[in-house]
């Protein structure tokens, strides 16, 4: 037998049961004191989570609140290991979602208000909404470093606040300096909706309906009709080019010759490139110099001269001939019927094609030649196969879809815009010869309103400047983001010795665009990876797996959730569900209350627990308890395991399991008899050893899933034990496990047997038996499984059996 000095410092737990209602002074009071600030304990190890700063004009979605939670238990495990942890709140308040959303409140189009009156309308939208965001993730009970908007480590920050723009552009002015950016016109993804560049991770394929058309072509040297199939009639005449497939033998004799086009009259050459798919339509193609991607690509290729036939507003110019003015679907549609009047329109046939929409706008991208700032990205493929080679992926199939993107850059990044409300492009150029002034970094500079930074031009003198007018891409401001949590280029210290960030947690749909760009922009300026682990999530479905949306009417608003449930059964929902880094989490009402449950069981067991007074003397643990707490061990061991590789479901599932089917169902049941000891059948050692072993596991289970269900844990373990639990040390690994021959199975496999024989002889549990027949590995528990079963006698076997007379 093991003997202990037992004293713990205990009260009974007063209230009925869990309640909702008990959440919000706890998150209040979090809040006020500033209990999860960050404290840059130098002799502590950091872990900083790049958190997603999510757009403040929408509410926090179902999916924003279940991955913000699934963060906050990365943060709170890991804050109870001894780390310092860097967990900021960032609000994405910068560009095209928010310009969007003004236009579509104020019933405004950007193009059509001045700069300036447009700005204001974006203030205006984004006072009203970003105290919403916030007031979701307090109640969800998330832990940030600070709800204040800070300039200090761990300070609430704002994408559109001067200071973050200012290291944007700083940025820009390093990455500049470096040789890394250039100014080019080529042809580029236009959205038509959002009236700007767009890089080519931003654009969607959509299948949409259109028409095939077969048209007509004539060989100049031969006179023969050659038949060619478009979706894009209305670019014949931006044809450079019609091509077959080299192993096309139908063709081969055509190679060389020249195509006339039909109404425009143009000459075209024909060649064999691989491009051409012999089985699709008639084997030969004409390449426009700019209807799809494929075409551009080709065009640079084959060093042809583009010839651009769509303006910006989404109407033909003048090398559309007589389809000038009119916007692209009505050019088609006058096209067509052009050609049949012709009789050059062979046959038409509707299909569904492969159409690239912008994703924030859903508008088709049309490929427009424009002038914009370029970042250096494709000698680079290789250094950022390399990163992503070497960042932890939690799950490792995230990575090879970043390795893809890598593989399909066909192009630099277009990193400039046409848009309003976005960092400024800082830069200003001479009147006169056009020189470039790039500022010095220091500031936050907004060109378009603001005098250059000097007074003479340095190449020839002149004192003229024009401000440029041009913003960023979104992902060139959202690709600073671990930059500025660690303080770069504001504290080099700091970001010396805490760098690389510890996590980026994001959704797998931006692995091409925020996880692609940040690790890219942060190579280009540090020469190294930014971050030691990517954990990519899945999405939130509803209970059927159908993608939630309002017109489908199975939308969960989590403010409802919250409203009817709380914060704690929609936490332990989110871990018990499944892993989000594998697979998409079917979420419904039904399933988050289900919960509730195991919150309303753990509150019992802990009241039931706390009615027992603080023991004095020496407690004696039996063979019992030492089972129990070698099992309470494992459970420790294994959750500290999984908990360290991000995988809260698996641990979160056995210690509900452990709770409900070994902890409450086995040995509470057990050693609850000699905890009153109403008999004095044990010792008062015995008795204490009970006492001590329940209070033990209890204590256990509450560190176990304090990161996961903060405010009951936090509200029973300041009951019982007068601490915080979410700063108490996390239970550590046991290399030493106590010895017992009790195994779990039989005993489980035991009791069963015995409650169902009684169930059905419609007997109550405690009603008295007369034998109960266990295997002899159980010996140890005679006198606990007989006092548990009220058996007059306890024999042995080889196999179970329960005599009730």
């Amino acid at each position: 037998m093991l003997i202990l000095l037992f004293i713990i410092e205990s009260m009974a737990i007063t209230e009925k049961s869990w309640d909702r209602a008990l959440e919000k002074p706890l998150y209040e009071a979090w809040q006020k004191s500033g209990a999860y600030r960050f404290k840059d304990d130098k002799k502590k190890g950091i872990f900083a989570i790049d958190t997603p700063p999510p757009y403040v004009n929408t509410p926090v979605h179902i999916g924003q609140a279940t991955t913000y939670v699934l963060m906050d238990f990365f943060a709170r495990f890991n804050r109870m290991i001894g780390k310092k942890v860097l967990f900021p709140l960032g609000l994405d308040r910068n560009g095209l979602p928010i310009e969007m959303a003004v236009e579509q409140r104020f019933n405004v189009r950007l193009n059509d208000v001045k700069r300036e009156e447009f700005l204001k309308l974006c203030e205006k939208l984004l006072a009203e909404s970003s105290a919403e965001s916030i007031d979701s993730f307090l109640r969800l009970g998330i832990g940030f470093s600070s709800w204040e908007e800070s300039r200090e480590i761990g300070g609430m920050y704002l994408t559109d606040s001067a200071d973050y723009r200012q290291l944007t552009q700083e940025t820009f002015i390093d990455l500049w300096n470096k040789g890394l950016i250039y100014k080019d016109a080529r042809i580029n993804n236009f959205c038509p909706g959002c009236q700007t560049t767009i890089a080519d991770a931003e654009i969607e394929y959509v299948e949409k309906p259109t028409n095939f058309n077969d048209l007509a072509f004539r060989v100049k040297e031969t006179g023969e009709k050659i038949i060619i199939g478009t979706t894009r009639p209305e670019l014949v005449c931006t044809c450079g080019m019609v091509i077959f497939n080299p192993k096309d033998e139908r063709y081969r004799h055509l190679n060389g010759k020249t195509a006339i086009s039909p109404i425009f009259e143009k000459e075209i050459p024909i060649r064999a490139h691989p491009l051409a798919e012999i089985e699709k339509g008639t084997g030969l193609a004409m390449m426009c110099s700019a209807g799809d991607l494929s075409d551009i690509r080709f065009f640079r290729e084959m060093n042809l001269q583009p010839v651009i036939a769509i303006e910006r507003d989404g109407t033909m110019n003048e090398n559309a001939g007589f389809l000038k003015g009119l916007k692209v679907k009505e050019a088609r549609g006058k096209m067509v019927e052009e050609l049949e009047q012709r009789g050059l329109l062979v046959a038409r046939k509707q299909v569904t094609h492969r159409t690239p929409t912008c994703e924030r706008s859903k508008h088709d991208i049309e490929f427009i030649a424009m002038e914009e700032y370029y970042l250096k990205q494709l000698e680079f493929r290789e250094d950022m196969k390399k990163i992503a080679d070497s960042t932890r992926f939690f799950d490792e199939s995230s990575r090879q879809i970043l390795l893809d993107w890598i593989d399909s850059l066909a192009i630099d990044w277009p990193i400039s815009r046409r848009r309003y409300y976005a960092t400024e492009v800082p830069l200003w150029y001479c009147k006169k010869c056009n020189y470039t002034v790039v500022p010095p970094k220091g500031k936050y500079y907004r060109p378009w309103k603001e005098n250059a930074p000097i007074k003479k031009c340095p190449k020839c003198g002149n004192a003229e400047f024009a401000g440029e007018e041009r913003v960023f891409d979104t992902w060139f401001d959202s690709s600073n983001s671990p930059l500025y949590i660690l303080k770069y280029a504001r504290d080099e210290n700091f970001f010396r010795e805490n760098a690389p960030c510890t996590l980026r947690p994001q959704g797998k749909e931006i692995i091409r665009t925020w996880l692609y760009y940040t690790l890219l922009k942060c190579f280009l300026l540090t020469g190294k990876g930014i971050f030691r682990d990517a954990w990519i999530n899945y999405h939130i479905v509803d209970e059927k797996g159908h993608k939630m949306s309002k017109s489908k009417g199975n939308v969960i608003n989590p403010k409802e959730v919250l409203d009817k449930f709380g914060a704690e059964p929609f936490r332990l929902w989110a871990s018990v569900e499944g892993n989000l880094t594998k697979t998409d989490f079917r979420c419904s009402s039904e399933r988050i209350a289900g919960e509730n449950k195991t919150l309303i069981k753990l509150w019992n067991i802990a009241k039931f627990i706390s009615q027992f007074p603080k023991p004095g003397g020496k407690a004696e643990l039996r063979e019992v308890d030492l089972w129990i707490l070698n099992e309470l061990n494992e459970l420790g061991d294994y959750c500290r395991e999984r908990y360290e590789n991000y995988d809260f479901h698996s641990a979160s599932a056995r210690i509900k399991n452990f709770l409900w089917e070994i902890f409450a169902s086995q040995y509470l049941e057990i050693a609850k008899n000699r905890a009153y000891n109403d008999r004095k059948q044990f010792g008062a050692s015995e008795q204490n050893g009970a006492i001590q072993t329940l209070y033990k596991c209890l204590e256990t289970i509450l560190l176990l899933w304090a990161p996961v269900i903060p405010f009951i844990t936090y509200k029973l373990y300041m009951d019982l034990y007068g601490k915080d639990v979410h700063f108490m040390d996390f239970p550590k690994a046991q290399k030493e496990k106590g010895k017992t021959g009790i195994n779990s199975n039989e005993l489980i496999e035991l009791n069963g047997c015995v409650w169902k024989a009684k169930k059905d002889a419609g007997m109550g549990l405690r009603d008295e038996i007369a034998e109960i027949a266990i295997p002899k590995g159980l010996k140890a528990l005679e006198l606990d499984l007989k006092e548990m079963h009220n058996a007059k006698k306890i024999g042995y076997g080889n196999k179970i059996e329960v005599k009730l007379k």
